[in-house]
């Protein structure tokens, strides 16, 4: 079963907010509308993107945690951990910063 099909029902999907601000900003831009109803609209539109934006901020904050748990171990000198030794770049003696060329025989 999808992981989004566990969601509590009585939460609305992203989808479905996004589509109910896009009909709000629709309905503001075509105008005809009473000042009421347009503070009205305005304000439903407003609590309606910052549902949104809420949305993406905790669907962002979940991506760099997956990304940060899925990263491979880096040693101290930058290396992959899981890098085979052919995978280094040759790098010349004279290239080599001063202050790292002690750690070298």
């Amino acid at each position: 079963m999808p992981r989004a099909a566990k969601q509590q029902p009585d939460v609305e999907p992203f989808e479905q907010l996004y589509g109910r601000l896009e009909a709000c900003v629709t309905r503001l831009e075509q105008g005809g509308l009473t000042l009421d109803d347009s503070i009205a609209l305005y304000e439903e539109g407003m609590s309606l993107a910052r549902a949104c934006q809420e949305r993406l901020d905790g669907a962002e904050q979940k991506i760099t945690r997956l990304r940060e748990t899925f990263a491979p171990a880096v040693a101290s000198n930058g290396a992959h951990l899981n890098e085979e030794p052919n995978d280094y770049e040759y790098v010349a003696e004279e290239d080599i910063p001063p202050d790292e060329a002690a750690d070298f025989p």
